[in-house]
């Protein structure tokens, strides 16, 4: 079993219930997926660089990305109705806990001068949004095969219901948020 998983389980879902006064142990808040979503941009062009970010990608998440097609034509863009313009995977399940793990203890710390994600980018909901500009960061990624640094936005879907409870339920898996300065 993940390392993650048996945490939430032994520690963190007690740790909710007695905090937010929950009882019903299917209300507790938990991770229910993660988003993955990466824009091709001019690779639409170059077939090679499209599929060497695919793999990249599938790498990064343990699976293969399904290809995102644009729904309209836009002319300014060159883009028809129909291309592919971006990629996108979701994880669940033990692929879901592996991944938080690596991002939280492995990706994020290889950030130049990293002091924490933000706290704003939570949704009503208590799901959190984090973008990022370069895909290389990651540390299955060969930087000299890889694509050019593309940027790829993650979204930790949660059912906590509010802001609250998400952002307790991160904190508690490992999160690293900004520490809040008191003055």
């Amino acid at each position: 079993m993940n390392r993650l998983i048996e945490k939430y389980q032994k520690e963190i879902a007690k740790e909710l219930a007695k905090e937010f006064g929950i009882k019903n142990s299917m209300a507790i808040p938990r991770l229910t997926k993660i988003s993955m979503n990466v824009g091709i941009g001019d690779l639409v062009k170059n077939k090679e660089a499209k599929e060497q970010l695919i793999k990249d990608i599938a790498l990064i998440a343990g699976q293969k990305p399904s290809e995102r097609k644009s729904k309209i034509s836009v002319a300014t863009f060159a883009i028809r109705e129909g291309m592919v313009v971006g990629l996108g995977l979701t994880l669940r399940g033990i692929r879901m806990y592996d991944f938080f793990d690596k991002f939280v203890n492995i990706v994020l710390p290889r950030f130049r001068d990293f002091r924490g994600v933000k706290r704003t980018s939570f949704d009503k909901g208590g799901s959190y949004t984090i973008g990022l500009v370069d895909h290389t960061v990651f540390p299955e990624i060969d930087i000299t095969k890889a694509t050019p640094a593309h940027g790829m936005e993650i979204t930790f879907t949660t059912n906590a219901g509010n802001r609250e409870k998400g952002e307790k339920l991160l904190e508690l898996l490992g999160m690293p948020f900004v520490k809040e300065v008191k003055n």
